[in-house]
């Protein structure tokens, strides 16, 4: 029992941890922004598979934020088929 409450502690200073990291700004280019962020959501199934095998990322860094991460969404929920498709 003592070993889970350590590990449980663990991982939640680990998280907290990980919330203070930040992203530099950019300066050589103009970060993605909402239309990179819909076709990078569309190809996300497969970029997710070549991420395990090359240095492919998922998601851009650095993004231009909100509009990057509303268009990344609204890609991914095309590919998957949203809440439409259960019905």
């Amino acid at each position: 029992m003592r070993f889970a409450k350590f590990g449980l502690l663990a991982i939640i200073a680990a998280v907290l941890l990980a919330a203070c990291a930040t992203q530099p700004t950019p300066s050589a280019f103009e970060p993605p922004g909402f239309l990179l962020g819909l076709v990078h959501g569309v190809i996300s199934p497969i970029a997710l598979i070549a991420e395990f095998f090359t240095d492919v990322r998922v998601y851009a860094f650095p993004n231009s934020g909100g509009w990057y991460d509303f268009g990344f969404m609204l890609g991914v929920s095309i590919v998957i088929g949203g809440g439409g498709a259960a019905t």
